[in-house]
Protein backbone atom coordinates (compact mmCIF):
# COMPACT_ATOMS: atom_id res chain seq x y z
CA UNK A 1 0.00 0.00 0.00
CA UNK A 2 1.07 3.40 -0.87
CA UNK A 3 2.48 4.78 2.55
CA UNK A 4 0.82 8.66 2.38
CA UNK A 5 -2.57 6.54 1.77
CA UNK A 6 -1.92 4.46 4.57
CA UNK A 7 -1.25 7.22 6.46
CA UNK A 8 -4.07 9.01 6.15
CA UNK A 9 -6.44 5.78 6.30
CA UNK A 10 -5.04 5.36 9.83
CA UNK A 11 -5.45 9.27 11.08
CA UNK A 12 -8.65 8.74 9.57
CA UNK A 13 -9.40 5.48 11.05
CA UNK A 14 -8.44 7.11 15.18
CA UNK A 15 -11.97 8.94 15.03
CA UNK A 16 -14.14 7.63 17.44
CA UNK A 17 -17.09 5.66 15.83
CA UNK A 18 -14.75 5.22 12.16
CA UNK A 19 -14.42 1.94 11.43
CA UNK A 20 -12.06 0.63 7.97
CA UNK A 21 -14.83 0.95 5.71
CA UNK A 22 -15.97 4.46 6.51
CA UNK A 23 -12.85 5.90 6.56
CA UNK A 24 -12.19 5.02 3.48
CA UNK A 25 -15.15 6.42 1.95
CA UNK A 26 -13.89 9.63 4.07
CA UNK A 27 -10.28 9.63 2.94
CA UNK A 28 -11.45 9.52 -0.93
CA UNK A 29 -13.74 11.83 -0.34
CA UNK A 30 -11.00 14.38 0.76
CA UNK A 31 -8.61 13.71 -1.78
CA UNK A 32 -11.52 13.76 -4.39
CA UNK A 33 -12.73 17.39 -3.26
CA UNK A 34 -9.94 19.42 -2.60
CA UNK A 35 -11.42 22.67 -1.55
CA UNK A 36 -13.46 20.04 1.60
CA UNK A 37 -10.24 19.15 2.65
CA UNK A 38 -8.36 22.61 2.82
CA UNK A 39 -11.85 24.10 4.68
CA UNK A 40 -11.30 21.33 7.11
CA UNK A 41 -7.54 21.43 7.66
CA UNK A 42 -8.35 25.08 8.08
CA UNK A 43 -11.12 25.06 10.82
CA UNK A 44 -9.05 22.19 12.50
CA UNK A 45 -6.07 24.48 12.76
CA UNK A 46 -7.99 27.84 13.95
CA UNK A 47 -9.94 25.37 16.23
CA UNK A 48 -6.39 24.07 18.03
CA UNK A 49 -5.22 27.81 17.52
CA UNK A 50 -8.14 29.25 19.33
CA UNK A 51 -10.23 27.36 21.70
CA UNK A 52 -9.38 26.10 25.14
CA UNK A 53 -11.20 25.10 28.46
CA UNK A 54 -13.11 27.30 31.18
CA UNK A 55 -11.17 27.15 34.13
CA UNK A 56 -14.20 26.68 36.02
CA UNK A 57 -16.08 24.07 34.47
CA UNK A 58 -14.21 22.76 31.70
CA UNK A 59 -16.45 23.65 28.71
CA UNK A 60 -14.70 24.97 25.28
CA UNK A 61 -14.51 28.42 25.75
CA UNK A 62 -12.34 30.97 22.66
CA UNK A 63 -9.33 32.35 23.74
CA UNK A 64 -6.55 34.24 22.03
CA UNK A 65 -3.80 33.06 24.27
CA UNK A 66 -1.17 31.32 22.62
CA UNK A 67 -0.96 28.11 24.76
CA UNK A 68 -4.91 28.16 24.65
CA UNK A 69 -5.32 28.81 28.56
CA UNK A 70 -7.55 31.24 29.84
CA UNK A 71 -8.59 32.56 33.16
CA UNK A 72 -12.11 34.09 32.12
CA UNK A 73 -14.83 31.85 32.93
CA UNK A 74 -17.08 30.57 30.07
CA UNK A 75 -20.17 32.68 29.06
CA UNK A 76 -22.24 30.15 31.13
CA UNK A 77 -20.62 30.61 34.27
CA UNK A 78 -20.91 33.80 34.62
CA UNK A 79 -24.67 34.03 33.49
CA UNK A 80 -26.17 34.89 37.02
CA UNK A 81 -29.72 33.88 36.10
CA UNK A 82 -28.30 30.25 35.99
CA UNK A 83 -29.04 28.12 39.10
CA UNK A 84 -25.65 28.17 41.50
CA UNK A 85 -27.45 25.23 44.02
CA UNK A 86 -27.75 22.17 41.47
CA UNK A 87 -24.46 21.05 39.15
CA UNK A 88 -24.87 18.75 36.23
CA UNK A 89 -21.61 16.62 35.65
CA UNK A 90 -21.83 15.13 32.10
CA UNK A 91 -18.23 13.27 30.70
CA UNK A 92 -18.15 15.13 26.97
CA UNK A 93 -19.18 18.69 26.07
CA UNK A 94 -21.46 17.25 23.40
CA UNK A 95 -23.12 16.09 26.31
CA UNK A 96 -23.65 19.20 28.16
CA UNK A 97 -25.12 20.77 24.62
CA UNK A 98 -27.60 17.93 24.15
CA UNK A 99 -29.03 18.61 27.45
CA UNK A 100 -29.12 22.48 26.86
CA UNK A 101 -31.17 21.70 24.03
CA UNK A 102 -33.46 19.84 25.52
CA UNK A 103 -33.78 22.97 27.98
CA UNK A 104 -35.53 21.28 30.88
CA UNK A 105 -31.93 22.41 33.31
CA UNK A 106 -31.74 25.82 34.57
CA UNK A 107 -28.73 25.14 36.60
CA UNK A 108 -24.68 24.82 36.14
CA UNK A 109 -22.66 21.99 34.30
CA UNK A 110 -19.21 20.72 34.98
CA UNK A 111 -17.52 18.89 32.01
CA UNK A 112 -15.30 15.73 33.37
CA UNK A 113 -13.94 15.47 30.16
CA UNK A 114 -14.37 11.87 29.65
CA UNK A 115 -14.88 8.58 31.82
CA UNK A 116 -12.77 6.01 34.18
CA UNK A 117 -11.71 3.48 32.33
CA UNK A 118 -8.52 1.43 34.07
CA UNK A 119 -8.22 -0.60 31.16
CA UNK A 120 -7.35 2.23 28.69
CA UNK A 121 -4.95 4.07 31.75
CA UNK A 122 -7.71 6.50 32.08
CA UNK A 123 -7.84 7.49 36.24
CA UNK A 124 -9.30 9.85 38.19
CA UNK A 125 -6.26 12.24 37.61
CA UNK A 126 -7.17 12.59 33.91
CA UNK A 127 -10.43 14.16 34.68
CA UNK A 128 -11.64 17.01 35.81
CA UNK A 129 -12.46 15.26 39.06
CA UNK A 130 -10.12 17.58 41.76
CA UNK A 131 -11.92 20.93 40.10
CA UNK A 132 -15.29 19.49 40.38
CA UNK A 133 -14.70 19.20 44.44
CA UNK A 134 -13.13 22.33 44.25
CA UNK A 135 -16.39 23.55 43.15
CA UNK A 136 -18.75 22.48 45.35
CA UNK A 137 -16.39 23.22 48.03
CA UNK A 138 -16.27 26.77 47.88
CA UNK A 139 -20.06 27.26 45.59
CA UNK A 140 -23.40 27.37 46.87
CA UNK A 141 -23.85 23.43 45.35
CA UNK A 142 -26.78 21.65 47.05
CA UNK A 143 -27.32 18.79 44.68
CA UNK A 144 -25.26 17.26 42.19
CA UNK A 145 -26.52 15.62 38.97
CA UNK A 146 -24.45 12.83 37.73
CA UNK A 147 -25.13 12.78 34.17
CA UNK A 148 -22.58 10.44 32.76
CA UNK A 149 -23.36 8.02 29.98
CA UNK A 150 -25.15 4.59 31.44
CA UNK A 151 -21.94 2.76 29.40
CA UNK A 152 -19.84 0.41 32.12
CA UNK A 153 -17.23 3.24 32.30
CA UNK A 154 -20.28 5.98 33.05
CA UNK A 155 -21.06 3.99 35.60
CA UNK A 156 -17.91 3.20 37.14
CA UNK A 157 -17.62 7.17 37.22
CA UNK A 158 -20.91 8.03 38.50
CA UNK A 159 -20.21 5.51 41.39
CA UNK A 160 -16.98 7.00 42.16
CA UNK A 161 -17.97 10.61 42.12
CA UNK A 162 -21.09 9.27 43.87
CA UNK A 163 -18.87 8.60 47.10
CA UNK A 164 -16.78 11.42 46.89
CA UNK A 165 -19.85 14.02 46.31
CA UNK A 166 -21.96 12.39 49.25
CA UNK A 167 -19.07 12.37 51.58
CA UNK A 168 -19.38 16.17 51.89
CA UNK A 169 -22.95 15.92 52.18
CA UNK A 170 -24.13 16.70 49.25
CA UNK A 171 -27.45 15.71 47.69
CA UNK A 172 -26.54 13.16 44.84
CA UNK A 173 -28.83 12.18 42.15
CA UNK A 174 -28.01 10.21 39.25
CA UNK A 175 -30.72 11.05 35.22
CA UNK A 176 -33.80 8.81 35.44
CA UNK A 177 -33.65 4.98 33.31
CA UNK A 178 -35.39 7.38 30.28
CA UNK A 179 -31.82 6.61 28.94
CA UNK A 180 -31.16 3.21 27.26
CA UNK A 181 -28.56 1.35 28.93
CA UNK A 182 -25.44 1.65 26.55
CA UNK A 183 -26.48 4.72 25.08
CA UNK A 184 -24.60 7.79 24.60
CA UNK A 185 -25.86 11.38 25.56
CA UNK A 186 -25.16 13.27 22.70
CA UNK A 187 -27.32 11.50 20.66
CA UNK A 188 -30.31 11.02 22.23
CA UNK A 189 -33.38 12.68 21.51
CA UNK A 190 -34.55 15.92 23.20
CA UNK A 191 -37.82 14.36 24.80
CA UNK A 192 -35.30 11.28 26.45
CA UNK A 193 -33.04 13.91 27.79
CA UNK A 194 -36.39 16.27 29.55
CA UNK A 195 -37.86 12.85 30.84
CA UNK A 196 -34.32 11.78 32.12
CA UNK A 197 -33.94 15.30 34.11
CA UNK A 198 -37.10 15.38 35.59
CA UNK A 199 -36.93 11.72 36.68
CA UNK A 200 -33.19 11.90 38.39
CA UNK A 201 -33.05 9.57 41.10
CA UNK A 202 -31.02 9.71 44.60
CA UNK A 203 -27.83 7.54 44.38
CA UNK A 204 -27.34 5.19 47.17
Amino acid sequence: MIRPWEDLLTAVRGLPGVGPKMAERIALHLLRRRDDADALKSSLEEAIRCLGRCPRCGDLIETDSADGGTKDPCPACGDDSRDGKVLCVVEEIGDRQALERCRAFGGRYHVLGGALYPLDGVGPQDLTIEALLRRVSQEAVQEVILATNPTAEGETTASYLADLLKAKGLAVTRLATGLPSGSIIQYADEYTLAQALEGRRPVT
